[in-house]
Parts: structure tokens; sequence; C-alpha cells
């Protein structure tokens, strides 16, 4: 079996792996961090959105074996070792951008990539970088109004859909 190496949240992993082994299979199986859910396997929900050498990818949608090399951050990396949360996420918690919570660790991801390329995003603007990311219970509204709260932005005229 092939061998694949990566540094995950910082970290140095390495497995044997399958040429069909997914990087989502891989991070959960191999590297034991379930943070990032299998969503619909085809790329289309964004539940299992990655950071990979500082891009966002659904990590469903790319091979274990592409990622040699690469640097990946998960959800688990972004809050504090001794479990504090990250400002996404604590906006995330403080606002009621989350339900059941399978899309969040997707949601919390995009939200991070999007303030790296754009740091004080308008509404229409965050709406529009999560078309990729699938919520079935939320509706959105909190989401964009946790990540307006992130970028440092008043979130109180965020209009409900």
């Amino acid at each position: 079996m092939p061998q694949v190496s990566m540094t995950v949240n910082g970290k140095n992993v390495a497995g044997e792996i399958e040429g069909r082994t997914l990087r989502v299979d891989f991070l959960r199986e191999n590297v034991g961090l379930t943070g990032t859910p299998v969503g619909c396997d085809t790329s289309q929900c964004g539940a299992c959105l990655v950071h990979v050498d500082g891009k966002a990818v659904k990590a469903c949608s790319i091979f274990a074996g592409e990622a040699e090399g690469a640097e990946i951050a998960t959800i688990e990396g972004m809050g504090e070792a001794d479990g504090t949360l990250d400002y996404v996420q604590q906006a995330f918690q403080d606002h009621h951008g989350l339900q059941c919570g399978f899309c969040t660790p997707g949601m919390v991801m995009s939200a991070h990539a999007l303030l790296k390329e754009n740091p004080k995003p308008s509404e229409a603007e965050i709406r529009h970088y999560l078309q990729g990311n699938i919520c079935r219970c939320t509706g959105y509204h909190n989401i964009v109004k946790a990540i307006m709260v992130a970028s440092g932005q008043d979130a109180t005229g965020i209009a409900a859909e």
C-alpha cells in the first residue's frame, strides 16, 4: 500500500492508504480527527471543508494521496489547546450560528477562509461565499450574523431570509 505524509494542525502525520482513500476518510480513520464530518460524498454540502495549504477544500472530493506534503487545518486545529474557542467559533456560539451542528465545522472553516480573503465582508458577500455549504436547520440568518460579528462588524441589520 502507498504511504502518505502531511502536516495536520501543526503535527506531522503519515499512514498507509489505498489509492481510493479520500482525504476526509484519512483524517477521520487514520489521524483520528472526527470533527470533519462525512456529508454527501459528492462535494455538494461543504460539511467536510478543511484548509489545504491555506485554501478551503472539500475533503470528500480529493484523494488522501493528493495531500502528500501538504499543510492541512481541520476544525480541531481552530481552537486553543486548552479548549478555548477561536473568535469565529465563539461568534457562532454567541450568535446561535448552529443548531444540529453537522454543517458547523464546514461553516466555520469557510468563515475563516472568507475572513482571510476579505476581513470585512458585506452580508451579500458572506451569503455568496457560503453557497457551497448547505445547512438544513438554521436558514443561514444566524450563521451570517456570526460571521459579521467575527469580522468585527455590527450585525444588527442582518435580514432574515
